[in-house]
């Protein structure tokens, strides 16, 4: 995949807030909370420095699918003011990495960032960056919107549903997927 994106690096991604739901990773240093509770990434370096970024309690919606609940123990408290927090932190952009399935939740997520006025990287497979509702809601507020599945966009995902699509279409009854 790409590390370049519209001339700017991964490597220049500089962290303003964290936000999650998971008791294992809310009220650490967001360098320290990356490492810990579930993951599901490759750990490619140790060195990470202290961030004086606290991961804040999130919004959960669904979030936290029926697998993730069995593996995820919700912090308690209430949601911070996402608005408030993005405002404060002077966040540009937001990049989302919530779980697959969370369209409630990243639909939720994407109402504070357009108030908070920052632009959106959707990385995972919840169509937003392509429905005219929400492209011209950021365009309208003049702010940048990239992703819908930008982790694989011939990946896991469309590979998955173009497999089932193809099952049912010769006759093969799917129970779950």
């Amino acid at each position: 995949m790409h590390v370049d994106l519209g001339g700017y690096h991964v490597r220049d991604i500089e962290f303003s807030a964290a936000f999650d739901i998971d008791s294992e990773k809310v009220g650490k240093d967001l360098s320290e909370a990356i490492w810990s509770g579930q993951n599901n990434t490759i750990k490619f370096t140790d060195d990470i420095p202290h961030l004086g970024i606290p991961v804040q309690r999130g919004m959960t919606h669904d979030g936290l699918g029926k697998y993730l609940k069995e593996k995820i123990t919700k912090a308690e408290g209430s949601t911070v003011d996402i608005v408030e927090v993005l405002k404060e932190t002077k966040t540009d952009v937001v990049v989302s990495y919530l779980p697959v399935g969370s369209e409630q939740a990243t639909k939720w997520y994407v109402e504070q960032i357009l108030e908070a006025g920052c632009g959106f990287v959707n990385c995972i497979p919840v169509f937003i960056a392509r429905e005219d509702y929400w492209n011209n809601r950021f365009k309208k507020a003049g702010l940048p919107i990239v992703g819908d599945d930008i982790k694989s966009q011939v990946g896991a995902t469309i590979v998955h549903r173009s497999l089932a699509r193809l099952f049912g279409d010769r006759g093969v009854k799917l129970m779950r997927t």
